[in-house]
């Protein structure tokens, strides 16, 4: 049993990681788009520029969502190590 417990745990971490990285890569091309655009706010534009103040904050909750089950993961490791 602890070996399914593993692998969906290390699944999650892989789930929350890909999540994290496409957040804040998205965020990022979103700035990166937004200054070569310039200041032009027709058509898409605008969505654009609101993209990283959605992105950067859910990449942060992510990234301390994959912190935390990545410490509890490691502390029963450890535990299970001990017996």
């Amino acid at each position: 049993m602890a070996n399914d417990d593993t692998v969906t745990s290390r699944r999650a971490e892989r789930i929350l990681a890909y999540m994290l990285a496409s957040a804040l890569g998205l965020s990022i091309i979103a700035m990166l788009a937004s200054i070569i655009g310039g200041q032009s706010m027709d058509g898409v534009w605008p969505v654009i520029r609101v993209l990283p103040l959605i992105g950067l904050p859910i990449g942060v909750l992510l990234l301390l969502a994959l912190l935390v089950v990545s410490s509890i993961r490691r502390g029963r490791e450890a535990k299970d190590a001990r017996n």
